[in-house]
């Protein structure tokens, strides 16, 4: 094998992989060796309706089992909610606004759906089944909108959304979706929903949008959002009880041959003032990857919020089973594993050859819908969108293959370097053994370099260098117990990782945080380590629960359930304080409200619960004010 990855032509595109060495003890990471072929998974549009269904029919009688679907969940029938309307009239915003924090995004030019957005000028946060607008200047909640259809106690995170001057689209989750055609049998299924807002005075519903489907992930590039919606097959297995698991999987199978092209098709309605519209993804509108379950669809939706109508949405769908999303100002990326050939429910549990993800690339660059570029597959699985990285003409994955628990520990991980060639993300380079035993808690792509941290018992931080994609390598690597699982680049070579201390032996010991100094490709050090024994961090799952104001050097960290100051200088991390939120009472009981996000505007620092709002002195933590929620 050449230094550089094969690339093999044989009757499809094929891709040069690797597999694990197997042993803990095996040579320092290097560049991939002892090739697996694996089809890249191409998108091929269906011919017809009547292709698409005959299709879609077969891949999913293999998925299915005595069960149902995913591993033994089945579909079932769920309660129908109904859905009312509310509008309000106000005044428009003030003047220039003041320095303020973002939302901790991925990539500049991408700004990912949140909970709580501000332009300087007001936060809006979407809390409790209702959008809220409050004035930093005067600290007052200037205008409320209770969403359609929604409760007062619905729970944190099950809204977020996007801020567009004086436009806000509130992405939703999962609540029951009526069929519009009231003939079509089978159950009700999930629905996720898309409120339109204006903000030029009260907040006011503008547009309405829902379909079929759970809400996967965003992103917002120009004035063009686009919404990745993931939905099951409409189906309705039956379960019988005294029947064996192949009567089972017989009578599921049976449901599926029977069943219509309309139960694959996501249907969809939005409306505009007075107007409701309906409609279903059209076959031409669907393509498939080489291999795919008939499980899952995925619908990509372009809304211009620069309008005063949300529109169909100009959906483009995907029959493929992918869970992570990645967006830069110029492409979206959708990545999941690749189905297993095993048959059955087997499939949900392959094999390590078995572990492949697949990577579908659009263009983003303009607006309206995405234009499906090329697509590859790589050996191993994602921790999260932060394992992808495009830079420069190409696409870098880092991907854990293998079984991390147990005995056997043949675990690696591997970076590698895609470059895409007509339809095909190609395997250019790449650097493999990495953590062996272990598996990837986090991932930083800084330009040409790579901070990558694996854990088991204790921590290595590897730094890569990207620069050449033919030929990256691995130029140094840190072992300290414990782990990161967020970094964070700071000013003047540092990296910031959040995470949890351990002992030798691996079992965790509490929050902290790392102060790295990475100057020294060749020799990452830490510099400084702020540990809180027992405390945990929603950081360490959902970056956007990560503040950094570098113009002060403030971090802002949710820990339990408040949220702890830091200052981070060149070479040391000091706690400033710590924030909480006022007592709640329950009936009897006494909640402590748990601070889920902050925000800088001006000198002022905001942090967000569902109870309400705090602003405070970011210097001392002593609060300024409570604003609760209205």
């Amino acid at each position: 094998m050449t230094r550089a990855a094969k690339v093999v032509v044989a009757g499809s595109i094929l891709i040069a992989l690797t597999l694990l060495a197997g042993s803990t003890s095996a040579p320092a990471p290097g560049r991939p060796t002892a090739p697996v072929m694996v089809p890249v998974a191409g998108l091929v549009s269906f011919d017809s309706c009547a292709d698409a269904l005959t299709e879609l029919r077969a891949a999913a009688r293999e998925a299915v089992g005595p069960y149902g679907f995913e591993g033994g969940t089945l579909l079932s029938t769920r309660a129908v909610a109904a859905e009312g309307g509310a509008l309000g009239k106000g005044e428009p915003g003030g003047s220039a606004p003041p320095d303020h924090s973002t939302t901790n995004n991925h990539e500049a030019g991408a700004d990912e759906p949140d909970v709580v957005k501000t332009d300087g000028r007001r936060i809006v946060t979407v809390t409790g089944g209702a959008l809220r607008v409050i004035d930093p200047a005067s600290r007052r909640v200037t205008g409320r909108l209770d969403l359609p259809g929604e409760k007062a106690g619905a729970y944190w995170g099950s809204y977020r959304l996007l801020l567009l001057g004086d436009r806000a689209l509130v992405l939703a989750e999962g609540t029951p979706f009526i069929a519009m055609d009231r003939s079509r049998p089978g159950p009700s299924t999930e629905a996720a929903r898309l409120f339109l807002v204006g903000l030029t005075g009260a907040p006011a519903l503008i547009g309405t949008y829902r379909i079929e489907g759970s809400l996967l992930d965003g992103r917002l590039t120009g004035t063009t959002a686009r919404v990745v919606i993931r939905s099951a097959p409409r189906l309705e297995f039956p379960y019988d009880v005294d029947g064996s698991d192949r009567t089972r999987t017989r009578q599921n199978r049976a449901v599926i041959d029977h069943a219509g092209i309309e139960s694959w098709l996501p249907e969809y309605e939005w409306t505009a003032g007075n107007e409701r519209h309906t409609g279903r993804v059209d076959c031409d509108r669907l393509s498939r990857p080489e291999r795919m379950t008939g499980t899952s669809i995925l619908t990509v939706l372009s809304f211009d919020l620069g309008t005063d109508r949300l529109g169909d949405g100009d959906p483009v769908s995907v029959a493929a089973d992918a869970t992570t999303v990645y967006g830069t100002p110029n492409s979206l990326y959708l990545a999941g594993q690749q189905p297993s050939r095993k048959p059955g429910l087997l499939r949900w549990l392959p094999r390590v050859r078995d572990q492949v993800t697949e990577i579908f690339q659009f263009d983003t660059g303009g607006p309206g819908r995405p234009r499906y570029l090329a697509s590859g597959a790589v050996p191993g699985w994602l921790i999260n969108q932060y394992a992808l990285s495009e830079w420069d003409g190409h696409l870098r994955v880092a991907t854990t293959l293998g079984e991390v628990w147990g005995e056997a520990g043949d675990s690696e991980s591997t970076v590698r370097v895609l470059r895409r060639q007509g339809g095909a993300l190609v395997p250019v380079g790449g650097v493999d053994g990495l953590g062996r035993g272990e598996r990837i808690y986090s991932v930083r792509y800084l330009g040409p370099v790579a901070y990558v941290v694996t854990f088991r018992q204790t921590d290595p931080l590897y730094s890569l260098d990207l620069s050449d994609p033919t030929a990256p390598r691995m130029t140094g690597e840190l072992k300290i117990t414990g782990y990161s699982a967020y970094l964070h680049p700071l000013p003047d070579g540092r990296l910031l990782g959040v995470g949890q201390e351990a002992d030798g032996q691996g079992r965790t010991e509490g929050v902290q945080v790392s102060l790295f100094d990475v100057r020294d490709p060749n020799r990452p050090t830490r510099l400084d380590q702020w540990h809180l024994p027992g405390g945990w961090s929603a950081a360490e799952y959902d970056p956007h629960a990560f503040l950094h104001w570098p113009a002060t050097g403030l971090v802002v960290l949710p820990v339990d359930a408040g949220v702890r100051l830091l200052r981070v200088d060149a070479d040391k991390i000091s706690e400033i304080g710590q924030v909480t939120h006022p007592v709640t009472t329950s009936g009897r009981a006494r909640l402590r409200p748990v601070v889920h996000r902050a925000l800088m505007i001006g000198d002022i620092l905001w942090t967000v619960s569902d109870a309400g709002l705090r602003a405070c002195d970011p210097v001392t933590a002593r609060s300024l004010d409570w604003i609760p929620n209205t």
